[in-house]
């Protein structure tokens, strides 16, 4: 899950200096990171029937061998559009991987356990993409960005082994075909959609292609929609949002900390490109975010069992607001130390937010269901953050007025969705659907 969340983030201070080796415009290079990202997206729904089919652990492994491979890919390519490919390759292993592993520890731990289980799984889940930017910072700096991909080498090697010998072998479950149909729908229609949102501000809203790519990923998703609906086996069991905490859960989620990812990876390049700092100096200073993290986890997430989903993660999402509207008052004059504290603010308002949803998402989901739901909240998830990152790199490449007002327009915009997320965790979350997880085991 550390390896997993780190090559989310990790690619991102590498961005400007990628632009400058190939040449090319940042609106080009930013599908390094949208391409590993849309591949998550769609392998995800795979990832509950190739576990049913294969075992969850034979699927973990295979995905971790995947990634390691795509891995090397990446740290061996001549050109931008072979770095692009290796980079969706990358996202289809991590795609069945997080999966795979979130859904055997839900299968694990009661629910009067798991807001323990939260407080640690939050670590690497969290932490790994704030710890990204002075990892890939330092690496782009001391050595070369390359380095960025291949230093997941010998970690997935080990890790792969490691799980192979000790992971307790997991049987198939069920002998269903694969809904081909139901995967190319969501597939397509995610990367149309995406396609349309990112390129708007480079090709116009009003053209050909951004408003045929845009009409068709919504066409093409509300046919998914039905197609799962009907679906004796679906690739994705949408009838899962029927679930009242699990439905509100994922909404909250994707409105409050889907922005604040985006914004990780947003912060780098504003740092390099506003304050003028170095790959390794902007990682440091927002490595401070994994502290805050940190720091959150085990204080406010002790507070769980105690007040319950709800105000945590209201809270956590209306301090979320606080933090993205804090950078509109960041100037090329602004002290780091500001800075580095809103990072840390930062990362205590995100745990407080994520550990409410993660502990609580699960509680009315079967056991039969886990895997399914494991890969229907991991594709939200992931295709949250794509679209979060599409829309304040959209915003912030797009923004005819001066360089600092355009990052200032994005962050604005992420603080509105967050807002938006706040409004719903207040009304849609309902603490007594989760009282399962707030037991004094916990």
């Amino acid at each position: 899950m550390f390896m997993a969340g780190t090559d989310m983030q990790i690619v991102n201070v590498a961005l400007p200096t990628l632009s400058r080796d190939f040449a090319a415009p940042l609106s080009e290079v930013q599908w390094t990171a949208i391409a590993y990202l849309l591949a998550l997206a769609v392998l995800i729904p795979a990832s509950g029937w190739i576990g049913d089919r294969v075992g969850v652990k034979q699927t973990f492994v295979f995905a971790m061998v995947l990634f390691t491979f795509a891995s090397a890919l990446c740290g061996a390519v001549h050109s931008l559009g072979e770095l692009i490919a290796a980079r969706a390759l990358q996202g289809a292993g991590g795609g069945m991987m997080t999966p795979s592993g979130t859904a055997m520890l839900y299968r694990t731990f009661a629910p009067e356990r798991r807001a323990r289980v939260a407080r640690t799984v939050i670590v690497p889940i969290l932490v790994g993409p704030g710890s990204a930017p002075i990892l890939g910072g330092a690496l782009t700096e001391w050595f070369s960005w390359r380095w960025v991909f291949l230093i997941n080498l010998p970690v997935g090697v080990g890790v792969a082994l490691f799980a192979w010998r000790f992971l307790p072998r997991t049987p198939p479950t069920s002998r269903n075909r694969l809904d081909v149909c139901g995967m190319l729908l969501s597939g397509l229609g995610l990367s149309s959609l995406l396609y349309a949102v990112s390129e708007g501000s480079a090709l116009g809203w009003g053209s050909t292609p951004v408003v045929i790519s845009g009409l068709a990923g919504v066409v093409l998703l509300a046919a998914f929609t039905s197609w799962s609906l009907r679906s004796r086996e679906p690739i994705l069991r949408l009838r899962l949002l029927g679930d009242r905490l699990f439905r509100s859960t994922n909404v909250v989620f994707a409105l409050s900390t889907g922005p604040f990812l985006g914004s990780l990876y947003l912060t780098p390049i504003f740092l390099q490109t506003i304050l003028h700092q170095s790959p390794l100096e902007s990682g440091t200073t927002t490595f401070v975010e994994a502290v805050g993290v940190g720091i959150g986890a085990q204080t406010l997430g002790r507070l769980y069992p105690r007040f319950g989903p709800r105000p945590l993660a209201t809270s956590g999402a209306a301090a979320l607001v606080v933090y993205l509207c804090a950078f509109l008052l960041i100037t090329p004059h602004t002290s780091l130390w500001f800075v580095r504290g809103l990072m840390l603010f930062g990362g205590i308002a995100n745990s407080a937010t994520f550990l409410a949803v993660q502990t609580a998402m699960f509680t009315t989901v079967s056991s039969g269901d886990t895997g399914h739901a494991s890969a229907l909240y991991n594709t939200q998830r992931q295709s949250s953050i794509a679209l979060n990152i599409a829309v304040v790199t959209t915003i912030a490449a797009g923004t005819t007025d001066t360089s600092i007002a355009a990052f200032h327009s994005a962050y604005l915009a992420a603080a509105v969705i967050a807002t938006v997320g706040t409004v719903c965790a207040l009304t849609l979350i309902h603490t007594r659907d989760a009282r399962a997880t707030m037991r004094v085991k916990a």
